[in-house]
């Protein structure tokens, strides 16, 4: 893995100036699991008055200082330069009460997380490994440096970033560190729900995620409990073979590797035990559990604090993935309403949807298909899917004589019929349709 020369240069600039200077934690794991790096941090034993010095003809950032941390723009490129450190007690559970500086590259090394991020290398590539994080990668394994609980207790976030790690890289946590996850998973709660989201987003956005929420769903179920009573429950329905709980791994891991469509999954039928009712043959039906589905999720991302549009894309997939969408006018009303994106992406719910069912319903696969066709001819052919697409406004409407909610009311006439294909969107005729139902 070539090393882009600006990273290279600022190790050496550090390496010329009598002080050591390493690429550390995960583009070295990247490196080696040959993954192209996004970003390469250094660590090193000059102080941060020493780096500023050293990058003095540089745009030098004070990003972190008092932890040790100078950000130096090189070639339009940022690099977070890090002092060696030691870290005293954790009160909060996330942040050190307070950072020593060191000399000592083992000592930085031993407070960092994992093993695949506890490795350091020079700008000619030597890679120095002072925990087994080289072996552990060629093993496929997650494991704490040092004390897991230890670890864990210093700061609560590494839990979720062990299981979005082994959901990213497909490792399994080895059994000290597993047990150490489920140990201290009520620590969580003393994490902000911002970075809590972002690890949660990065788990389920992983090549691996059904092992994750299969084996770890008490540690979701801290910080989004209304997943607890979908455990084994049982829907009693032709239709599925999976409990409540393992449908929705089995959806999450089926659907296009896209974060609304992912988040969408986990969450479409978390309101299924609220909405179970059996018949008298004992068959179970779920009516409503769409919409509700919506409004759980809606309250839950909101304490997660996700973007607004961002829950209002996932509650909108949500609230239709039940939809049949059995005619273009069907398609072409849903368009309008919800936008071409979010209509193909719930084409790609309801496939998710249909690979988490019996095997007879990936018949449904076929429908989904000639759906997306019909959505993408009626893109292209710009057919109308809404009043603005119609050849007639509100200010003709007011010219024959509506006006108030008569207008919207006839728009939203005209726009039916026009969908149905029972009036040409055409000025002319939709003016003469208009006109009749002035007398109405």
């Amino acid at each position: 893995m070539k090393i882009p020369e600006y990273a290279v240069s600022a190790v050496k600039q550090l390496e010329q100036n009598g002080f050591e200077a390493y690429f550390a934690g995960g583009c070295v794991r990247d490196c080696i699991m040959n993954i192209q790096p996004h970003d390469f941090d250094i660590t090193t034993n000059a102080l941060p008055e020493q780096i500023k010095a050293v990058f003095s003809g540089y745009n030098v950032i004070p990003t972190g200082e008092k932890h040790g941390t100078i950000t130096v723009i090189i070639d339009g490129q940022q690099l977070e330069i890090t002092t060696y450190r030691i870290d005293s007690n954790y009160t909060d559970n996330r942040h050190p009460d307070k950072v020593e500086f060191s000399s000592s590259l083992a000592e930085d090394l031993k407070r960092r997380d994992f093993t695949i991020n506890a490795m350091v290398m020079d700008a000619d590539g030597n890679i120095t490994d002072l925990f087994g994080g080289r072996e552990d990668i060629e093993n496929g394994i997650i494991r704490a440096v040092g004390n897991a609980e230890k670890r864990f207790n210093e700061d609560a976030l590494r839990v979720m970033r062990a299981l979005r790690f082994a959901a990213r890289l497909g490792f399994e946590i080895e059994p000290e560190t597993a047990a150490a996850v489920h140990e201290c998973r009520s620590l969580l709660k003393n994490i902000s729900a911002e970075r809590i989201r972002e690890e949660f987003t990065g788990l389920l956005c992983g090549d691996y995620p059904d092992r994750i929420l299969r084996s770890y769903r008490d540690v979701i179920a801290v910080f989004i409990p209304e997943i607890v009573p979908c455990f084994e429950f049982e829907q009693h329905s032709p239709y599925h073979k999976y409990d409540v709980w393992e449908h929705t791994i089995h959806a999450v891991k089926s659907c296009r590797n896209k974060e609304k469509i992912r988040i969408a999954m986990f969450f479409h039928d978390i309101a299924k035990p609220d909405c179970f009712k059996q018949d008298e043959t004992g068959r179970g039906h779920f009516k409503g559990h769409a919409p509700k589905s919506a409004e759980k999720t809606a309250v839950i991302m909101k304490r997660l604090k996700f973007p607004n549009r961002m829950t209002e894309n996932v509650t909108t997939l949500i609230s239709h993935h039940s939809d049949e969408l059995n005619t273009r006018y069907e398609l072409r009303r849903i368009i309008g309403e919800i936008g071409v994106e979010n209509v193909l992406d719930l084409l790609d719910v309801q496939r998710a949807d249909s690979l988490s069912k019996q095997e007879f319903c990936r018949e449904r696969l076929k429908k989904s298909d000639e759906q997306e066709k019909t959505v993408r001819e009626i893109i292209e052919n710009h057919e109308c899917v809404s009043i603005k697409d119609l050849e007639i406004n509100g200010y003709d409407l007011m010219n024959i004589g509506f006006s108030g909610k008569e207008i919207k009311a006839v728009l939203g006439k005209l726009l039916d019929g026009v969908m149905k294909d029972n009036i040409k969107n055409e000025r002319c005729e939709l003016i003469d349709c208009a006109k009749s139902l002035t007398f109405k």
